[in-house]
């Protein structure tokens, strides 16, 4: 809970959500982002994602309301008792994966992942991909369209479209989910200690080059990577009572 919250406000751009900011700035007194103890972030689960990461080390709580379509991280928009709304909010707290990708090229890129890190084939070439865990090999070469490594936050999004587990909050673990795994066939992913180090090799990146993604970043002609969590870094997010990440994580394997 949250006591007399300074509350910024921000919103996708998008004449919905643009709508909904305007009608609450008619009706409270917001701060600068940089002065807030609450982020209220209007639009979708793609925006979330990004006022997420833009304030990722600010100590700050972020607030959704639903101005898209999904909103599995957001709350019901409703313009009254804003203030109520967040101050009786429960808060749940994510810790994402921070990937390190070495391309082709030898360039190294710091990821940070909220959802999932993502290697997805970039050409007509089926991915072929070495996969260790803590330095032990575990699969010598899966040939796949592309391999996700998710948080449980993460597990409901991309990671169950391609038949991944929902893994819930505070269980330890990451899901690793192959993408249209092609050989070996039976291979449907692991469940890894949440403090894994796992590592990638991209096998023949130059005939079947891959890319790695990490929430709306990409980089490309990556040769390996290393995931793990990161443990250093806390992303503050604020559900209404009763419908918390840990209950909607938890609804939807009954869906």
């Amino acid at each position: 809970m949250i006591e007399r919250a300074r509350l910024a406000c921000l919103h996708s751009g998008s004449p919905t959500a643009a709508s909904a900011f305007d009608e609450l700035n008619d009706r409270h007194r917001f701060v600068p982002p940089d002065e807030a103890d609450v982020i209220v972030a209007l639009g979708g689960d793609g925006f979330m994602l990004h006022v997420l990461h833009q304030y990722l080390g600010n100590d700050v709580a972020v607030y959704g309301m639903n101005r898209g379509t999904v909103g599995f991280l957001m709350n019901e928009y409703r313009p009254g008792h804003l203030t109520d709304r967040v101050t009786t909010a429960t808060e749940e707290r994510i810790v994402p994966l921070r990937a390190l990708a070495t391309t082709v090229a030898g360039e190294q890129h710091e990821l940070i992942a909220i959802n999932e890190v993502s290697l997805i084939r970039s050409s007509v070439q089926a991915a072929k991909l070495r996969i260790f865990i803590n330095e032990v090999e575990r699969l010598e070469q899966l040939t796949c369209d592309g391999l996700l490594c998710s948080t449980p936050a993460g597990s409901t999004a991309y990671n169950l479209s391609a038949r991944g587990p929902v893994v819930p909050l505070g269980s330890g673990l990451m899901a690793l989910t192959p993408v249209s795994p092609f050989r070996p066939r039976r291979w449907h992913g692991a469940l890894v200690p949440h403090d894994a180090c796992i590592r990638i090799d991209v096998l023949d990146p130059g005939k079947r080059p891959v890319a790695a993604g990490a929430d709306s970043r990409e980089i490309r002609e990556v040769a390996h990577i290393e995931i793990g969590e990161a443990s250093d870094m806390t992303i503050r997010v604020l559900f209404d009572p009763g419908h918390s990440l840990e209950e909607r994580i938890l609804t939807e394997q009954f869906e």
